[in-house]
């Protein structure tokens, strides 16, 4: 494969199929303010679930939070549906947002290799 083919391969835009969001609760947040708003919070992610919105569910293991894989297309879609959550409504957290999709250098491995002159 010659450096222009890898180059032109590597140029692709990325494709994004979910969005992983860390969400932290904040630093001036008790544990019980976290407490009071969790079963709406539970009932609302579940609902997310079962409707397909959200992929992958994990707590944190430091116990700050949970990592959520969501099932959109772009940020602005995944900020809407975390912004709508109890938590996020009363200010309890934080969330960061990454695009994510598949590995680009997967991409080299379809490439047409060059053939020999």
């Amino acid at each position: 494969m010659t450096e222009a083919s890898i180059a032109q391969t590597q140029n692709l835009s990325p494709v994004t199929t979910g969005v992983m969001v860390i969400l932290t609760a904040k630093s001036n947040v008790t544990r019980e303010q976290v407490v009071a708003v969790m079963p709406a919070e539970v009932r609302q992610t579940v609902q997310l679930y079962v409707g397909g919105k959200i992929r992958e569910w994990f707590s944190r293991a430091d116990g700050r939070g949970a990592v959520f894989l969501l099932d959109t297309r772009d940020v602005a879609e995944a900020h809407a549906i975390m912004d709508d959550l109890p938590l996020a409504r009363q200010g309890l957290v934080d969330h960061e947002y990454i695009a994510v999709g598949p590995l680009l250098p997967l991409r080299l491995l379809l490439a047409s290799p060059e053939r020999p002159q």
